[in-house]
């Protein structure tokens, strides 16, 4: 370490610009897999019409996928539909509110009748939002735990049922978060839930594999995109050089975390089950040599003191 970067790991700074992190990865468009790894196959992908579940739906419609994109946001759906089309392959937009078992069974017959059962299922819609444990209410609580935990349990079953009684294999890829491992001051309710997605993957896997299905985890890094919420892009707005913060020297892009997506669900992955694969530069297992000042969550939300 060189006498300016000591000073900089003790003052706090940011390290030199000069430094490479990883490489950006390649353009747009770009695949590992061959043209046409999923003619064929039909894949669902919940919250697909917006942010990264779009970005992993146009991923699987770039190597031939049909797709069937879900959302409880219908507005957003149409546009996201005609957008994906244009890559290739047949798109059907439906909406559907993943915490309504008879919901999620209705989406699937959708897709059955436009496509056929779909091969693939993609669970990325959740909800989220900061808040103190000590100001959360259960209302709050119960939204957040319903959509992610629960809704990702209710498509996942409608997924294995089918194609238990269908007797074909399938591949199932959650989308989950890093603290689900960690725990995530003021995300207490995202945290659980997202932890219980995570074991349902391990549980799954185990449960579903004499019958061919597979069951993986995919957890995204900081990957800015166009949809993110306002408390993120607010996060984001407010750390400048975020770049400079994640151990890659950069943030993520979009379609690394399609790329991953297709990988684990395409035939060159198919003995790799109960896994979850983070895409995110390594900031997650990010420590630092001297543990910085406490900051409440309370301060990072800019809240003052608690009141009942």
């Amino acid at each position: 370490m060189t006498d300016h970067a000591a000073g900089a790991a003790r003052t706090g700074e940011l390290p030199d610009a000069g430094l490479p992190g990883l490489p950006a990865p390649p353009p747009p468009g770009a695949s590992a897999l061959p043209p046409g790894t999923f003619a064929g196959t039909v894949v669902l992908v919940t919250g697909g019409g917006t942010g990264l579940g779009k970005a992993v739906a146009a991923e699987f419609a770039r190597l031939g996928a049909d797709l069937v994109i879900a959302s409880r946001k219908e507005n957003r759906l149409a546009a996201a539909r005609d957008e994906l089309a244009a890559l290739g392959g047949r798109v059907t937009a439906a909406g559907c509110d993943i915490r309504d078992p008879r919901r999620v069974a209705d989406v699937f017959d959708a897709a059955e009748a436009a496509h056929g059962l779909p091969g693939v299922l993609v669970n990325n819609a959740a909800a989220n939002f900061p808040v103190p444990s000590e100001d959360m209410s259960p209302n709050a609580w119960r939204s957040v735990v319903d959509a992610t935990l629960n809704g990702t349990f209710y498509m996942t079953r409608e997924f294995g049922r089918r194609h238990l009684a269908a007797g074909t294999p399938g591949s199932v890829i959650n989308v989950g978060a890093s603290y689900a491992w960690t725990g995530g001051p003021g995300f207490a309710h995202s945290a659980a839930a997202k932890a219980g997605v995570k074991s349902l993957v391990e549980s799954l896997a185990v449960e579903w594999g004499p019958y061919g299905i597979q069951v993986n985890g995919l957890v995204p890094g900081l990957m800015p995109h166009d949809d993110m919420t306002e408390d993120i892009r607010g996060n984001l707005d407010r750390a400048h050089d975020k770049d400079a913060r994640q151990p890659a020297l950069r943030v993520g892009r979009p379609r690394e975390l399609g790329w991953a997506a297709t990988f684990l669900a395409s035939p060159y992955a198919r003995f790799i089950t109960g896994h979850t694969l983070v895409v995110d530069g390594a900031n997650w297992q990010r420590r630092a040599l001297v543990s910085p000042p406490v900051v409440t969550v309370r301060e990072q939300l800019g809240r003052g003191p608690f009141a009942e």
